[in-house]
């Protein structure tokens, strides 16, 4: 059991989960200083290349246009804000609040309501994130243990077979319950749903698999209410939103005039839904609920991120310590790849946090169409809200629109070179094929090839380092070994990888003759990382320099690859 002191409010945590790099989640989080408070400021005052961040933009309206013989957009509208370094670099609102009316069918002109900046969102699965915040905050003060039962807590939990169920495994979604329950329809009233998911047998032993749950968080929710004896709505209210400012975040809003519309509802018959939650389950049980339920606006959500980036304090309120943040963000789900999960957070997960992924990067997202993705690593944060279920949940997934909003911000970022002004860089393209090439003449006693290395990218894209003998009718791997401060792999001329976002040395043995060696980088056609980038590439015999590749840029034929300057 994880206890602390009440009077500190500081967390004192075992030592397998003192850094996330102990749980698997890489290196301990550096937090920004805990007065930083938000500003605005342009992209380029603080160092960053405005350029992807407008395409990211002009990507996101794009989306607001039905296609093809599609009745709907992929969603009417949208507000996004960038953060970086304590600063809002990009905010932007665009489309409809409100585009149509009963039926799905689209309104007149004149009784759309357009998207402002404030616009309030229905957050759906992103709430989840308030009642772990709230369930950490419990750890913090030593009334939960994270490796407790949940039925040390909540008695009743302990029917089906669930006695075992951790604390840990319901934030984790690891609990061994089932996706969802359709509570609304199946039990008659607030009392007997909550009975329900107390009642519900697991679907798989504790700790054996992951599935993601709404039953996990309103479980919690339940949890949350019962040990500190007030409705979670309160408890959300006092603990997380007042304290930290965010004046327009809550459950149930009542400024229904700037709330984004969500779906036309026949069964339950709730027509156009506005300013109540969308989540069935969650609007049952009065709209207030572990899983779903809260609303926001981009400005509030950026404040939490800012809060979390800080340790856990914004402005003079603190709402958790530096380490229960720190355990947010740790990965207990080792045993899960692909699945890293903190307490709450998703981790690094690139199918919505695009380039900004990495084993320090948190989010989550709603169903409703939204998603926050905030980066440790990089102090930097990418918020998007959308109304993609309005007016209805089959216009398809915004995946790809969450990708584009996280990828301008990760880009605008740049890398530096390792070595004088600019470098080499692979591009930033799905579903390519981008070679650099040199030729050499290497001497009898062979040679040797060095250049330094930025790898940042999903594991199906992979650098291909080759040398050709013929002229380049054929190629082959040149096994090359890379060292990233003390480690070295050795890649049998092929390599991907992420999550370090720094450079690195590479080098490899050169064979005598006449050869052209090149660096070929292939992407599939979903996600991407930062890139590849090559610098100071340099090759050696015993009778001295045979390539400098900073002094003569022009030695490569580069296909896609291009000199980037920062």
């Amino acid at each position: 059991m994880i206890a602390a002191g009440l009077a500190t409010g500081l967390l004192v945590v075992p030592l397998v989960h003192t850094t996330s790099a102990a749980a698997g989640g890489g290196p301990a989080v550096q937090f920004m200083p805990p007065s930083t408070t938000l500003t605005t400021a342009d992209p380029a005052d603080v160092g960053l290349d405005p350029a992807p961040i407008e395409a990211a933009v002009a990507q996101v309206r794009s989306h607001e246009q039905p296609v093809g013989s599609a009745t709907y957009p992929l969603y009417p509208g949208a507000v996004g804000l960038m953060g970086y370094e304590g600063k809002v670099v990009r905010t932007d609102a665009s489309g409809w609040a409100v585009a149509y009316g009963d039926r799905g069918v689209a309104l007149p002109a004149d009784q759309r309501v357009p998207m402002r900046e404030d616009t309030i969102f229905d957050l759906a699965s992103v709430s989840k994130l308030f009642t772990s915040i709230a369930v950490v905050q419990l750890i913090q003060e030593g009334r939960v243990g994270l490796e407790e039962p949940v039925a040390t807590y909540l008695p009743e939990f302990a029917a089906g077979g669930k006695q075992d169920v951790t604390v840990r495994q319901l934030l984790t979604h690891t609990s061994g319950f089932v996706a969802w329950l359709p509570l609304w329809s199946k039990y008659p009233d607030r009392e007997s749903r909550i009975a329900a998911v107390m009642a519900q047998p697991l679907d798989a032993p504790p700790g054996t698999r992951y599935l993601y749950s709404d039953l996990n968080l309103i479980t919690l929710g339940v949890l949350v209410e019962r040990l500190r004896g007030e409705p979670l709505d309160q408890v959300v209210a006092d603990r997380i939103t007042r304290p930290l400012g965010m004046t327009d975040t809550g459950y149930n809003p009542t400024a229904v005039d700037r709330t984004a519309a969500t779906e036309y509802q026949s069964s339950p018959p709730r027509g156009v839904v506005r300013g109540e939650v969308h989540d069935e389950n969650a609007w049952s049980l009065g709209g207030v609920a572990g899983h779903a339920g809260v609303f926001s606006t981009a400005g509030d959500l950026a404040i939490l991120s800012q809060a979390l980036l800080n340790g856990g304090r914004y402005g003079k309120a603190r709402i958790l310590s530096p380490a229960s943040v720190r355990l947010m963000v740790t990965d207990f789900n080792t045993a899960f790849p692909g699945d890293a999960h903190g307490l709450g957070f998703e981790l690094d997960q690139r199918w919505y946090m695009d380039a900004m992924s990495g084993p320090q990067t948190a989010g989550h997202t709603g169903y409703t169409g939204t998603s926050i993705v905030i980066d440790f690593d990089t102090h930097s944060f990418a918020i998007l809200l959308t109304n993609r279920v309005h007016p209805s949940r089959n216009s398809g997934s915004i995946n790809g629109a969450r990708r584009e909003w996280a990828h301008g911000l990760a880009y605008a970022q740049g890398v530096d070179a390792r070595r004088g002004d600019d470098a080499w860089f692979s591009g930033d393209a799905n579903g390519t094929t981008s070679t650099l090439t040199t030729a050499l003449d290497v001497p009898a006693t062979g040679g040797r090839l060095a250049f330094d290395l930025y790898l940042d990218t999903e594991e199906s894209d992979l650098l291909h380092l080759e040398t050709s003998a013929d002229g380049g009718a054929t190629w082959a791997p040149l096994p090359f070994e890379v060292r990233d401060r003390g480690p070295v792999d050795h890649p049998d001329g092929v390599t991907s990888g992420a999550g370090t976002r720094r450079w690195t040395q590479a080098r490899a043995d050169l064979a005598p003759g006449e050869q052209l060696v090149r660096w070929r980088v292939v992407t599939d056609p979903s996600y991407l990382g930062r890139g590849v980038l090559v610098d100071d590439v340099v090759a050696r015999a015993q009778g001295g320099l045979l390539l400098d590749g900073e002094a003569d840029p022009s030695a490569f034929q580069a296909v896609g690859w291009r000199l980037v300057d920062r």
